[in-house]
């Protein structure tokens, strides 16, 4: 994709990996829209990045989602860029008992929400030049963490649902993006500071070196021996990996 002169609109944009990528494409040139929930934390965003704009969204509600899209669409029509970067990630037992409620939070934030983000704007990016829609999993998409099983799940679905939305709107001139981050150290469940965690500057830096050429997959170099795993023995990266975690957890903060 381009990297400079898009109108870009972005989901989850007032921290981590949303809050460096819209910082990234702000300081490349490019109008940006960063949405949460929280007006207070939009502005602190936006005030540190003069000419940067943002909308309220609660990504968990479709009727958030649609008035969210309605407004930026009225006052940005040139907008060319929707990034799908909202998420949460929860704990969870597949083997115990189940928290519905955050069960139900998880699946409308992370499932639902990039699913209908898409379709508010999807017709709108049809009739754009250089239109690009870019989806956020993970490397938890292919190897599965069992101590976040539910969000690893949401992140398969969302790969899944990635591989069909790129084969539709390939004749519509919509190009779909794949990003899918390791482990990044983020305030995602907490920042750590751990040894085996992506320094964000990095992750943003190699996402950006990628972003920059065709690819369908924005994915960095790490990330790719999960990418290439899964297949009738993938059993085994996956067991070494929890296994791995299991004997050297996250630190408490």
């Amino acid at each position: 994709m381009k990297l400079t002169g898009n109108t870009i609109f972005i989901t989850g944009g007032t921290s981590g990996i949303g809050r460096a990528m819209a910082e990234k494409f702000h300081q490349l040139g490019n109008k940006v829209i960063i949405s949460g929930r929280r007006k207070a934390l939009l502005d602190s965003v936006t005030e540190a990045n003069p000419g940067m704009d943002s909308v309220v969204l609660d990504v968990t509600q479709a009727a958030s989602i649609k008035a969210a899209a309605q407004e930026v669409l009225s006052r940005y029509p040139a907008l060319n860029v929707v990034i799908n970067n909202a998420g949460i990630m929860p704990f969870d037992d597949p083997a115990g008992e189940l928290d519905d409620a955050m069960a139900t939070m998880l699946l409308d934030t992370n499932l639902l929400g990039p699913v209908r983000v898409s379709a508010a704007f999807i017709e709108h990016l049809k009739q754009q030049p250089d239109a690009v829609l870019i989806n956020n999993s993970s490397i938890l998409a292919f190897l599965p963490l069992v101590s976040n099983a539910l969000y690893s799940a949401t992140k398969a679905a969302i790969h899944s649902y990635t591989l069909s939305q790129r084969f539709l709107l390939k004749d519509f001139g919509v190009k779909v993006i794949e990003i899918s981050p390791p482990w990044v150290d983020t305030d995602l469940i907490y920042k750590s500071g751990d040894t085996r965690a992506m320094p964000l500057p990095d992750f943003i830096q190699q996402t950006f070196d990628k972003l920059g050429t065709d690819t369908i997959e924005a994915i960095v170099d790490s990330v790719l021996p999960a990418r290439d795993n899964p297949g009738a023995n993938e059993h085994e990266m996956i067991n070494a990996f929890n296994q791995a975690m299991v004997d050297n957890p996250i630190p408490v903060a």
